[in-house]
């Protein structure tokens, strides 16, 4: 739903059309969005026009980021880990 709203505005029912599901249910994945604030939706008489609030989005895209980055560095040195293993000490007793 959100991509088919990130091109543009859309009823409920032109957000429920290629999945296989209800006016109400569609109404109620909606609903569920505009919660979570990423969708806005305007009444005209008896449509109901959704959009994309992107601002939610672009949050969560920052907060991956992070993660992205720390994962990303954290694989890059076990990777050179890997690449160049340091030599395991002979245990023994000393004389």
């Amino acid at each position: 739903m959100l991509r088919g709203l990130a091109n543009e505005e859309c009823t409920i029912g032109e957000l429920a059309a290629p999945f296989r599901m209800t006016l109400a249910g569609a109404s109620k994945h909606v609903k569920v969005l505009e919660r979570a604030g990423l969708v806005r939706r305007t009444v005209e008489g008896r449509t109901h026009r959704c959009r994309l609030d992107p601002a939610p989005l672009a949050e969560g895209d920052e907060w991956l980021a992070f993660y992205r980055r720390f994962w990303a560095e954290r694989l890059d040195d076990l990777e050179r880990a890997l690449a160049h293993p340091k030599p395991a000490k002979a245990k023994g007793r000393k004389r």
